[in-house]
């Protein structure tokens, strides 16, 4: 459905609606990516309050990671049959009240339930958001300035929720868990107002109930398996079995998808190596980052004796640094194309991640750290809007929660992913009693595996580079559309292609 909005957006004029509208979605990220960082730094105060072990610790960072990456496929395709504003809202409502439940709690089982209702319903904002903007706004300049936008204010919520944490554990660790209740509740109330409306898919050929289940445990277990690998051991018979079955289950959920009417995820957009370059690319981008940023908050609080604030406000200009450029990188985009944005973000990452090895028991800040922040800043500024971009256009309207799902399943998979990597690396180096140059030698492996994922996520991206289309071409396969006017332009390889992804 097209959407009321979407003629001043069209016409270049962003009204006072249309901005409310960004700001609301772009509040919902926010909320995301700063729930997350503020509830590391309060870790040490709710384990001495409520008196729990390290391992359950570790479950009130990993339930809200198993509720969003475990359900962001169902999350994304739920939002095209039943409505992106519906849905937007209704999980918005559900991470206002888990948030408010996290905050009065008295027990750890009930912490992390409340931790997992809040990854659950971000599940379901984060790719009905990312599909109203692609809804509303169209294909090109506008949209690459709506999405640069909306994806700074995850690295803002980010580096912000550091700040917050240090400031408000101070006072009480509870202040970090109600935080996000008030702010989610006028993003509410102000989405009711403002969000388009849009309708539910008609032609959808039914709901894809065999597939939704098999995806969402697919990827439930896929999270769990990784979260729990480093603790249970990477080679232990649980570990081995539980991938085993992850495997089983994919292969499951492939063969049915194949065969669906109306499947969850449509396998013909895989044909596009753009999006499958978008889609491996997310994977590296955060799996690298997330690594990167466990090892130097270790390094600095349990190495070098900083606290919280200090530790947060070292990461500051990284996050600054995107938020400075969030209205220029559309421009950015639109001039030179996200498969160069995004190989020169993950340049830029290397370069970062690798000067990083340089640090010592003795740091310079700014010789060494600050460089590394604002070259990984530059990087995230480029590399996360161009992948948003690069992963939704071409794609249909009715597809973009599910091309949304995909990208927010690859992002937090790669994360989990990659950590787990990073942390088994350092652990297997490291020993009891060690000295702290011992300590730092043993971060020093787990560092070249992340400058590794970044060189990845490099190579990933350089094909794009050959890839030469005419402009406006269409990036991602589409799926198949009744012949029109539209088609009428489109090259004979165009229309070949279209007509092999239509089986899919």
């Amino acid at each position: 459905m097209t959407s009321p909005l979407m003629t001043p957006a069209s016409l270049g004029r962003w009204t006072p609606r249309l901005w409310g509208t960004l700001l609301v979605l772009c509040a919902a990220m926010f909320l995301d990516a700063l729930d997350v960082s503020m509830v590391g730094v309060a870790l040490p105060s709710i384990g001495s309050e409520l008196d729990l072990s390290t391992s359950t610790l570790q479950w009130i960072v990993s339930g809200y990671i198993l509720g969003y990456g475990g359900l962001l496929l169902l999350g994304g395709r739920t939002a095209d049959l039943l409505g992106r504003r519906q849905v937007f809202l209704v999980a918005l409502g559900v991470f206002a009240l888990a948030s408010l439940l996290g905050g009065l709690v008295d027990s750890g089982p009930l912490l992390i339930a409340s931790r997992f209702i809040k990854g659950l319903s971000a599940a379901f904002t984060a790719p009905a958001g990312l599909s109203i903007i692609t809804t509303t706004f169209p294909e090109g300049p506008l949209r690459n300035r709506a999405l640069s936008i909306y994806t700074t204010c995850a690295a803002t919520g980010f580096s912000m929720g550091l700040v917050l944490s240090g400031l408000l554990t101070e006072a009480s660790w509870r202040l970090t868990m109600l935080l996000p209740a008030p702010i989610a509740l006028i993003a509410l109330l102000v989405g009711m107002k403002l969000l388009p409306r849009s309708e539910r898919e008609k032609d959808h050929n039914g709901y894809d109930i065999p597939g939704a289940v098999l995806g969402t445990a697919s990827m439930l277990l896929l999270v769990f398996t990784v979260v729990q690998a480093p603790q249970a051991g990477w080679a232990s018979a649980r570990t081995l079995l539980s991938f085993l079955a992850v495997a089983v289950l994919l292969t499951v959920f492939v063969r049915v998808e194949r065969r669906s009417p109306g499947p969850l995820i449509r396998l013909g957009v895989l044909r596009s190596g753009n999006q499958i370059r978008a889609q491996l690319g997310a994977m590296a981008f955060f799996g690298s980052y997330v690594g990167f940023q466990f090892l130097v908050t270790l390094y600095m609080q349990s190495l070098l004796g900083w606290s919280a604030l200090h530790t947060a406000l070292a990461f500051l200009p990284a996050g600054a640094l995107v938020a400075l450029s969030s209205t220029k990188v559309g421009a950015v985009v639109d001039r030179f194309g996200t498969p160069r944005l995004i190989a020169v973000g993950f340049a830029l990452m290397v370069v970062g991640y690798a000067l990083f090895l340089r640090v010592s028991l003795d740091p310079v800040y700014a010789s060494v750290i600050l460089p590394t922040m604002l070259l990984i800043g530059a990087a995230c500024a480029l590399v996360f809007p161009s992948l948003n971009i690069q992963a939704t256009n071409g794609v249909d309207d009715h597809e973009q929660g599910m091309v949304s799902g995909l990208l927010n399943t690859s992002v937090q998979v790669g994360g989990a992913i990659f950590l787990a990597v990073v942390t088994a690396v350092v652990t297997a180096n490291s020993s009891e009693g060690s000295s702290p140059q011992a300590v730092l030698d043993s971060y020093r492996p787990g560092l070249l595996v992340v400058t590794g994922i970044a060189l990845a996520g490099l190579l990933i991206t350089l094909p794009g580079l050959r890839t030469r289309r005419p402009r406006g071409s269409v990036v991602v396969a589409k799926s198949a559309q009744p012949a029109g006017p539209s088609h009428l332009t489109h090259s004979p390889q165009e229309a070949s292609q279209e007509r092999v992804t239509a089986r899919d």
